[in-house]
């Protein structure tokens, strides 16, 4: 409860004193769960309390990492806890998806979008597979001109999901163009229209694109 004022009292602060960058406006974080499509699988995540390692709250108490509890369907019907996890997160990860197989997916963190680790992705026992950060996906001009408020990088739009597959996550990007990312591998593949067709990229490098439909090894 301490810990859900402070982070509203900080919150308060920011939007009286921040200009002239437009403001932004978040939920205090709480606990949440997501379950697997099959409902086989779900995660708890409960907020950490390390304010001070995110964008634009320097200086503010540093303390434990967001904490995830993987939890698995039993003959019986109930959940058993199977694992447990430190996550990348300060405070929270502002998206997360779980696959029927039980891997996790994070997207980007709580008031800070675009900021620290953008996109992780953990197997079924908790262990990181990968993690990027914002200029892992884009070069870092193109980041440097998407648009800016406060405390994030507005780079991804709301289709953000794990597809029928269960082996792949899509990220939406705010430009129009996609990334599809491997739940096993970790690795990416981005795509967008460019003059009329379709062209994709495996790395952030301008001279990475390659023509054809969008392909992974997952």
């Amino acid at each position: 409860m301490a810990t859900t004022l402070r982070l509203l009292t900080l919150l308060l602060l920011t939007s009286v004193f921040a200009v002239p960058a437009r403001a932004d406006s978040w939920a205090a974080p709480t606990v949440a769960e997501v379950f697997s499509a099959s409902r086989y699988h779900f995660v708890r995540i409960t907020p950490g309390e390390s304010l001070g390692d995110t964008f634009g709250f320097a200086g503010s108490a540093k303390g434990h990492y967001a904490a995830a509890e993987y939890y698995a369907r039993q003959p019986d019907r109930s959940y058993r806890l199977m694992h447990k996890a430190t996550l990348l997160n300060p405070v929270a990860p502002a998206r997360f998806f779980v696959s029927d197989d039980g891997r996790l997916a994070t997207v980007d963190n709580w008031h800070n979008n675009g900021f620290g680790k953008v996109v992780a992705i953990y197997d079924p026992t908790g262990k990181l597979v990968k993690a990027y950060d914002l200029t892992d996906l884009f070069p870092p001009a193109v980041v440097k001109a998407m648009p800016h408020s406060v405390s994030s990088i507005h780079w991804r739009g709301q289709a953000n999901y794990i597809r029928e597959d269960q082996r792949t996550l899509y990220v939406h990007a705010a430009n129009e163009g996609g990334f599809l990312f491997g739940l096993e591998t970790g690795r990416f593949t981005y795509c967008e229209n460019h003059q009329g067709k379709q062209r994709c990229r495996n790395g952030n490098a301008d001279d990475a694109w390659h023509s054809g439909n969008a392909m992974i090894d997952r």
